[in-house]
């Protein structure tokens, strides 16, 4: 399991107001990038390698990603 302590959350300024349906993201820890819900807090987070994520955000801005 991955060490989270000192992880700075925040949500993507597109989130809007959807009720609390969001995911927060964590970029300032040394070589991962964190997501979670942001309903559950407490819960688990997802890591990810800061390249994949670039390449995740990078493809969903450009529309690339389908069904």
């Amino acid at each position: 399991m991955t060490d989270l302590t000192g992880a700075v959350w925040r949500k993507s300024t597109r989130s809007g107001d959807n009720g609390g349906d969001c995911v927060e993201v964590a970029t300032n820890l040394a070589s991962i990038v964190a997501v979670r819900d942001s309903k559950d807090q407490a819960g688990p987070a997802l890591t990810f390698h800061p390249n994949a994520w670039s390449a995740f955000v990078g493809s969903t801005r450009d529309n690339a990603l389908t069904r």
